[in-house]
């Protein structure tokens, strides 16, 4: 099935999220996240989480939660604050959702806190483009959106490829993010 009659189908229906793990269009995408190192992943969640940002912002220009929530993480992910702080953030621009009735806005709140929950864990990176497709999918229209859409897919695997040539050592990360030696995630009070 070709990714736009998957993506129409669900449009059809009133979802609110028009692509899944197993979309056709994200089938790359998946298997390229799975290799993944989960500092990686967080490297290429939060960039891209600002593109989504960014949009929101010029939709809603005095919002600011989803900006904050970027920053948590990646305090988060440094160390410099603890989850209980972040997780505050990433909900309150969850909430952004509630509060405006577009499903463009909804969808972009959801990518940027899917983006910053992959601090926590990497399987929250697959929500970016569920999420952020979708509100491309919103503002185009489904007939209109499969140049930005694909697009959009194209640019998560090049700016992944290029996280993977990163050197993520030189970086700062909290220690629940660090290579473990013998230490369990369980054994982690930030994860």
């Amino acid at each position: 099935m070709d990714w736009m009659e998957d993506m129409q189908r669900r449009y059809r229906l009133r979802r609110k999220v028009l692509f899944d793990r197993d979309s056709p269009l994200l089938q790359p995408l998946c298997a390229a996240l799975a290799a993944q190192d989960h500092r990686t992943l967080i490297c290429w969640a939060l960039e891209l989480s600002q593109d989504a940002e960014q949009r929101l912002r010029t939709l809603h220009p005095t919002e600011r939660r989803a900006g904050e929530a970027i920053e948590a993480a990646r305090l988060w992910a440094r160390g410099e604050i603890r989850m209980p702080l972040a997780r505050r953030k990433i909900l309150d621009c969850h909430a952004i959702a509630r509060e405006w009735d577009d499903a463009e806005t909804a969808a972009l709140c959801h990518a940027i806190g899917q983006a910053c929950a992959t601090v926590h864990t990497g399987g929250h990176a697959i929500g970016l483009p569920l999420y952020e497709l979708t509100a491309l999918v919103r503002r185009y229209g489904p007939e209109n959106c499969r140049e930005p859409v694909e697009q959009r897919s194209l640019d998560y695997l090049r700016r992944l490829s290029d996280w993977q040539m990163q050197p993520l050592e030189g970086l700062r990360w909290a220690v629940f993010l660090l290579p473990r030696q013998g230490k369990s995630h369980e054994d982690s009070s930030d994860a």
